[in-house]
């Protein structure tokens, strides 16, 4: 395990007021920036966590600007709160954590609350582990899922498009799926004969929306060959009014049938994943070495889970992954997506089925794995506990100050995305993935 521990801070920008004569005469900009005691932001337990605090520069007279804040044990129990004690422009926060955790600081602005400034910690990543037990028959019931799905053919069906680059080869892809449904998407592959490495592409959480050409196209010119699907039985590349007219219900897919196994809207999401995979090394141009797994958020959910069903996948490349651990609320860890409604007993139950971290320790993939310290849609404490179940060579990539991919910046996602592409271009080559210089 190989993880990432250069220094860094964290800077955020508000608007303070310039008051003089007890009036607002115009708006300049503040930086509130917080740097960890270690390196990282890591610690072991017994250690102080703590930040320095830097309110910089100093505009309010008379002390009019305060700064309270919060510090939460994996963003839910409340640990530590008050007011930061700033002189000259400096403050600290510190507690001291008794057991593995992400540790998550908010603090707030006492002339512009709605904004809030978020930094992270962990303590002992590596001890992080499931709340609740795998069910008895996880693996049986998949084994059954995956049986009912190979007796159905693929059938699948590749209709040419044009690509955008004359070294490359493009069109949609469609497949059959169980009960009468069928799974779309896009391929890409280097014009011409020759066996290929690949990638299955999985996408993140949204209502329904096409699947853009490019995603495929410039990793095909890369060297690649590539599948990226639906997660939805959608078209792949209609016109918006398509989208825009699907069923309310299907752009609220995460609750669908959440009460019970068999009817949970990730069951023919996982099975679509699983036959995506399968279709490539069914490919004559598979090379049959390297068989990648990508994808972010909910793309890096589904990765996680098919890595886990699927032997011959060979590495996985995940940011952010959602859906691990999602039976945290229930036990003092903040909820993310799919946010289902863990106090039902019946939801609750069939989670467990869906749950990445349940498929973790199956991966036998060299896999990479990112994490957003202050992200609250894919929790990091879920993460770190899949990562953790991953039975094969693997490297995390921690992102200390980033929260989700969606509103973070690139420097805070440089990390999971320096390391991504270090692994995606020796992978092509057929080389050995450098170490990381962190």
């Amino acid at each position: 395990m190989n993880l990432k521990t250069a220094p860094f801070a964290w800077v955020l920008m508000v608007c303070l007021p310039l008051l003089s004569g007890g009036s607002q005469r115009n708006l300049r900009p503040a930086q509130v920036s917080a740097t960890p005691y270690k390196p990282g932001a890591m610690y072991r337990q017994g250690e102080t966590v703590g930040w320095d605090i830097h309110v910089t520069p100093d505009m309010t007279p008379g002390g009019a600007e305060v700064f309270d804040y919060t510090v939460k044990s994996n963003g839910q129990d409340l640990i530590s709160s008050g007011r930061l004690e700033v002189s000259d422009g400096k403050a600290k926060v510190e507690v001291k954590p008794t057991k593995p955790m992400m540790v998550f600081l908010q603090v707030t602005s006492s002339l512009h609350k709605a904004i809030k400034y978020d930094f992270g910690a962990v303590v002992d990543a590596q001890k992080l582990h499931p709340v609740v037990k795998r069910p008895k028959d996880f693996d049986a019931f998949w084994r059954e899922k995956i049986k009912g799905l190979l007796a159905v053919p693929e059938n699948a069906e590749i209709t040419p498009k044009d690509s955008g680059m004359p070294d490359v080869e493009y069109g949609t892809i469609k497949m059959d799926h169980v009960g009468g449904h069928h799974i779309y998407g896009q391929f890409a592959k280097p014009k011409g004969d020759g066996k290929y490495p690949a990638m299955v592409i999985f996408q993140w959480a949204s209502p329904p929306y096409p699947l853009d050409r490019s995603w495929v196209t410039w990793r095909a010119k890369q060297g690649w060959l590539v599948v990226n699907i639906e997660p939805h039985e959608v078209l792949s590349d209609a016109p918006p009014a398509y989208y825009q007219a699907l069923p309310q219900a299907l752009k609220n897919y995460n609750t669908i049938g959440m009460e019970d196994r068999e009817t949970s809207y990730f069951l023919q999401m996982y099975l679509a994943d699983y036959r995506a995979v399968d279709y490539v090394t069914h490919r004559p141009d598979w090379n049959g070495k390297v068989l990648l797994v990508t994808g972010t958020s909910m793309g890096g959910q589904q990765s996680l889970c098919v890595a886990g069903l699927h032997p011959r996948i060979t590495h996985l490349v995940v940011n952010e992954p959602a859906g691990c651990d999602q039976t945290d609320p229930v036990f003092g860890r903040s909820i993310g997506y799919p946010f289902l409604p863990m106090t039902n007993p019946k939801v609750a139950e069939a989670a467990r089925y869906f749950d990445a971290v349940n498929f973790a320790s199956h991966i036998r993939a060299t896999s990479l794995v990112g994490m957003g310290f202050v992200d609250t849609v894919a929790q990091p404490a879920g993460i770190w506990t899949a990562f953790n179940e991953i039975r094969g060579k693997k490297e995390a990539a921690p992102m200390f100050d980033s929260p989700h991919n969606n509103t973070a910046t690139g420097q805070q996602q440089k990390p999971i995305t320096s390391r991504t592409e270090e692994w995606f271009s020796a992978l092509v080559k057929g080389e050995p993935i450098p170490a990381s210089h962190s």
